[in-house]
């Protein structure tokens, strides 16, 4: 699609917005879903334990969501999900990106490297608990260092035994609610189709309607070395979905900015976003060109391009929204309107004070440390895995020498274990493209700021390509065993060890620190504090009628299945699986459009009328990939891959006239698996499950 088409579209969708005050908004939690507007809307009831099984059937997984479907701890997720993992075991003359990858038996199932998928099993609202901690007589910095430390606390009191506790911070800092996890950190691929069918269309596809993906990959969760047990899983439905169907989506959507105020717009507006842009635009280039340099170098960048390519539309996306005049008219008119509120009345004016004030102070000094903040603490100007690991190695040993409760967020017991499986993975290393990473951000920090004390200290006298090259090629960093041995040594081997990664990040490390805690004195707190107020004057005016913004946490969303409609032309609610060889045939069947060998082998040979994507108005955004679609009966009828172009806006604002969510549909996923790949164990598995009939292969 045209970019010029992408923008129309996008302001087409949001000028529509503000009239839509009975569309099926919602990232709502599980504590508090819209049961009463479903029931008038929809003549559905949720009940405690529909909603307490889908909770405990569905995961988070690294940067998506995913769900059990059997109870041999069988987990489905997306293709591009669980592409670091298929990713990193492509080693040894394998390509399961290309190739597709089945394992027939349980023997044949290999191991993901450092990866945690993730049940939500508890929720406890401890609001009070944390609220409390902070006095009214208390700096900005003594608020944000109580606040931590009721958090680390309640954490710690929570982990163990197999179990991750976060405390999860919800209308910035009106509420806290306590997430108890159950972890599974052996995963094993089971069955993953080639890149080709799961990114069919490739990025000019992306964020668009009609699609013909096939984005699915089936993990097994083990425990103690066999499979696990998981008395909560979605069955696969006997009947798929039809138009109008009402559905849900269960998923962990990563964030969105429907509750910032104006400060916080202009601040993405201003600073955050174009950098973003300019940003991910420079790496897709490095990316591309790295890539085109032979086959190898080609799979080693894959994963690292899709990701950017794909973060780099989305923005775009998100970036139109400024250029609505009526959506922005619709924030400015509810800013006013809670600030007039809070003007009306001396004791409300008491009560609340200025948060918005407070939280322009915070943006300010964000302004103020954009560069240091992102390029320093962020590690913008250090990018690649191996300065990643120097880091975490050079400030967790630190970090662990202090008592819980006075440590960084981010490094206390109950998160050290997720970041320190992922230290000693097996999880491959580059070199050639760790070194260009490398070069490249510490080239834009120098054309950024030449002059910066930190990127002088960094560079050493030399050009930043000189430096990536000797950083790189002398550290042993790429190796799990000696990360785990320096690690485990403690604060004493690190501060003696000559690693010249390690050294880097020692020298720079109380840097990164001024920065670090400039933001958790002046700007969190701030932003908690002055949010919180909003919030309760929001409450105020308008009652508990909107959900928090999302957080990568659990979140229960719903509407119809529904098509819609785009310059004068109707987009019919689903795709079939007969139309992918159309859509390959219209593109000359080459790349991006160019169907496996799996497929064209099977053509006639399976029900090509088989819906294969489907369209939804369900309220999704990043995060929800692998998000499970589940019918009434909390039966599975398909799996989110991603959004229609006009979905993006919903980062801002929430519409349905256009924005839709795209899930694989669960017949196309069973006619796959059984005609097209022969996954005969796999789908005995899911089809047994659900008790539907296997029919025998013609």
């Amino acid at each position: 699609m045209q970019f010029r088409r992408l923008i129309s579209a996008l302001l087409a969708a949001l000028i529509a917005l503000p009239t839509l005050a009975s569309a099926d908004e919602g990232m709502w939690l599980f504590t508090n879903p819209p049961k009463d507007k479903i029931q008038k809307k929809y003549h559905f009831e949720i009940t405690q334990p529909w909603l307490d099984h889908l909770r405990l059937s569905s995961s988070r997984a690294p940067g998506g969501s995913s769900e059990f479907v059997s109870p041999d701890g069988l987990l489905m997720t997306n293709h591009h999900v669980a592409q670091s993992c298929i990713h990193d075991l492509s080693t040894n003359g394998k390509d399961y990106m290309k190739d597709g990858f089945y394992a027939a038996t349980r023997e044949q199932e290999p191991k993901c490297p450092g990866i945690e998928f993730l049940v939500l099993t508890d929720i406890t609202d401890i609001t009070q608990k944390i609220q409390s901690v902070v006095k009214p007589d208390m700096s900005s910095a003594d608020a944000g260092k109580a606040t931590r430390q009721a958090m680390a606390a309640a954490e710690k009191d929570c982990s163990g035994n197999g179990f991750r506790c976060d405390v999860v911070t919800l209308y910035a800092g009106a509420m806290y609610h306590l997430y108890k996890y159950k972890k599974y950190t052996d995963l094993r691929v089971v069955f993953a189709p080639e890149f080709d069918m799961a990114f069919f269309g490739g990025d000019p596809d992306n964020f668009t309607f009609p699609r013909y993906d096939l984005d699915i990959t089936f993990f097994r969760m083990y425990e103690d070395g066999k499979p696990a047990h998981t008395e909560n899983y979605l069955k696969f439905a006997k009947q798929g979905v039809k138009d109008g169907d009402l559905v849900f989506v269960s998923g962990h959507p990563g964030g969105t900015s429907r509750l910032l105020t104006l400060s916080q717009l202009n601040y993405l507006h201003d600073v955050q976003y174009p950098w973003i842009l300019k940003n991910y635009d420079r790496r897709a280039k490095l990316l591309l060109s790295f890539s085109a340099q032979g086959g190898e170098q080609s799979r080693e960048a894959e994963h690292d391009l899709f990701g950017i390519q794909n973060s780099l539309k989305a923005i775009k996306g998100y970036n139109t929204f400024f250029d609505n005049k009526e959506g922005v008219e619709k924030k400015q008119a509810d800013e006013k309107q809670m600030r007039d509120y809070v003007a009306a009345n001396a004791d409300r004016q008491k009560e609340y004070g200025d948060p918005w004030g407070q939280i322009d102070q915070a943006e300010h000094t964000m302004r103020d440390m954009f560069f240091g903040y992102t390029y320093v603490e962020m590690l913008g100007g250090f990018r690649g895995s191996l300065p990643s690991y120097a880091r975490f190695i050079v400030r967790a040993t630190h970090e662990k020498t202090k008592p819980n409760d006075q440590r960084l967020r981010g490094f206390t017991d109950s998160a050290l274990p997720t970041n320190e499986q992922r230290l000693f993975s097996a999880t491959p290393s580059y070199k050639d493209l760790e070194k260009l990473m490398l070069a490249d951000s510490l080239a834009d920090m120098q054309e950024q700021q030449p002059n910066d004390p930190v990127l002088v200290k960094a560079l050493a006298g030399k050009s930043p390509k000189d430096r990536a090259a000797e950083l790189i090629d002398g550290s042993k960093l790429d190796d799990p065993a000696f990360r785990k041995q320096l690690y485990e040594g403690g604060e004493a081997a690190v501060s003696a060890s000559s690693d010249p990664l390690i050294v880097l990040m020692r020298t720079i490390e109380p840097d990164a620190l001024v920065f670090r805690k400039k933001y958790d004195d002046d700007v969190d707190p701030k932003l908690r504090d002055g949010g919180m107020k909003i919030t309760k004057v929001r409450f105020a005016i308008f009652g508990q009628t909107q959900p928090p913004d999302a957080t990568f946490t659990l979140r229960l969303s719903y509407g119809p299945v529904k098509g819609y409609e785009e310059n004068g032309k109707h987009i019919a609610w689903d795709t079939a699986m007969d139309g992918a060889y159309k859509h390959a045939d219209e593109h000359g069947n080459k790349p991006p459009y160019q169907l496996p060998k799996s497929w064209m082998d099977a053509k006639g040979k399976f029900d090509g009328a088989t819906p294969l994507d489907v369209v939804s108005t369900c309220d999704i955004i990043g995060g929800n990939s692998g998000s499970p679609v589940v019918n009434t009966k909390g039966e599975l009828v398909g799996i989110i891959f991603d959004g229609n172009i006009e979905s993006l806006p919903l980062n801002f604002m929430y519409d349905d006239v256009q924005a839709r969510a795209v899930n694989v549909d669960s017949r196309a996923i069973l006619e796959s698996l059984h005609k097209i790949y022969h996954a005969d164990g796999l789908y005995s598995e899911i089809t047994g499950a659900s008790g539907i009939t296997e029919t025998k292969k013609k």
